[in-house]
């Protein structure tokens, strides 16, 4: 399999010159595609300016994906959530402890409507390739969470919109304890949202690409992580995503896991007849080689991944999770990319 696109993630959204100054380097750093990690605040604020930015790349010919960044705090990433500041009584719930947790419940009503209204927006202004899922998950109402790690007992969400769904489909109270039907519950509830939002965005461009990327966990009998997307075969074969991605692994560990990983990955996007998707980690951590990059790229090359990307632009230059050698990183993923992107996808 060869790789047909390389990409990065990119925060700066608020000036179409500047960024197209960015799209540039990127291009000289063999990337083809970009991802525009859009906060809930970016895409209230700078609107105008998002839908700008993304034609700039697109008439550099670069493909482009929008990431719903954070949305909810039931997505990936750090930026703050207004719709948890303005609605306070639709929040996720700990099971054992009815505490409201920092992190959006996606099954009420407010939420899907905010959520869908969103998606909307953006499918009928911005002139995107496509949609990115950024790690959905539950919330983890614990003090920990580790990639090799299960979560302890207590979970969510048991909201009062949860319990009453879940009895009406089983005929009985929602437990405090993870069952099979609780397992089952959360997982559906949990695809169904992103379904729908998926419906709503290809009914408006239908050639839109919907890549839902989880969380890169073993999830054997030992180690369970219970985020609701932890089903692999399940996320994989749902109709509506066009590519299976998995998440960013730290460079302390074992090659091993990621050969796991990424086999994982490849075996379920061929198994459904998707595309494969895997990121490289470049912010924060870095390997104690920077030419592990490159090795590490390869191996996913030929493992049969045919989508790769980093996060972030320039390994977070400027920013408190740049890598140690930020700007050595970036240059680094730029030759890797160089080496493993397959000749004609490169934009010259």
């Amino acid at each position: 399999m060869k790789v047909k696109e390389t990409g990065v993630s990119y925060y700066g959204l608020s000036y179409p010159e500047h960024a197209e100054r960015d799209f540039k380097e990127m291009i000289a750093h063999n990337c083809n595609a970009v991802l525009l990690a859009l906060s809930e605040f970016d895409i209230d604020f700078w609107f105008p300016n998002i839908v700008k930015v993304a034609k700039v790349a697109k008439d550099l010919g670069m493909k482009v994906y929008l990431n719903t960044w954070g949305i909810g705090k039931w997505f990936g990433g750090e930026p703050p959530s207004n719709f948890l500041t303005n609605n306070v009584k639709n929040r996720q719930v700990s099971a054992f402890t009815d505490e409201p947790l920092p992190a959006a419940c996606f099954n009420t009503k407010a939420f899907r409507d905010y959520f869908h209204g969103l998606l909307e927006k953006l499918a009928i202004h911005v002139d995107a390739d496509g949609f990115f899922w950024d790690e959905p998950h539950y919330a983890l109402p614990k003090s920990y969470a580790s990639i090799t790690g299960g979560p302890a007992d207590d979970w969510a969400c048991r909201c009062s919109v949860c319990k009453r769904d879940f009895e009406e489909l089983y005929g009985y109270e929602m437990p405090k304890i993870i069952t099979k039907e609780v397992v089952e519950f959360r997982q559906d509830k949990a695809l169904d949202i992103l379904v729908e939002g998926a419906k709503i965005i290809k009914n408006i461009r239908p050639n839109s690409k919907i890549i839902c990327c989880v969380h890169a966990t073993i999830n054997t009998y030992y180690v369970v992580e219970n985020r609701g997307y932890d089903n692999w075969d399940k996320v994989g074969k749902t109709d509506v995503f066009d590519v299976f991605s998995t998440t960013i692994l730290n460079w302390s560990l074992p090659r091993d896991y990621f050969k796991t990983i990424t086999q994982r990955t490849v075996d379920i996007a061929k198994k459904y007849k998707k595309g494969s998707q895997r990121w490289i980690m470049g912010y924060y951590n870095e390997p104690k080689r920077l030419e592990e990059i490159k090795e590490v790229a390869h191996l996913y090359k030929d493992m049969g991944v045919e989508s790769l990307f980093s996060w972030t632009y320039r390994g977070g230059h400027g920013t408190v999770l740049a890598a140690p050698r930020a700007l050595e990183v970036w240059d680094m993923l730029g030759e890797a990319y160089g080496e493993v992107l397959d000749e004609k996808y490169k934009i010259k």
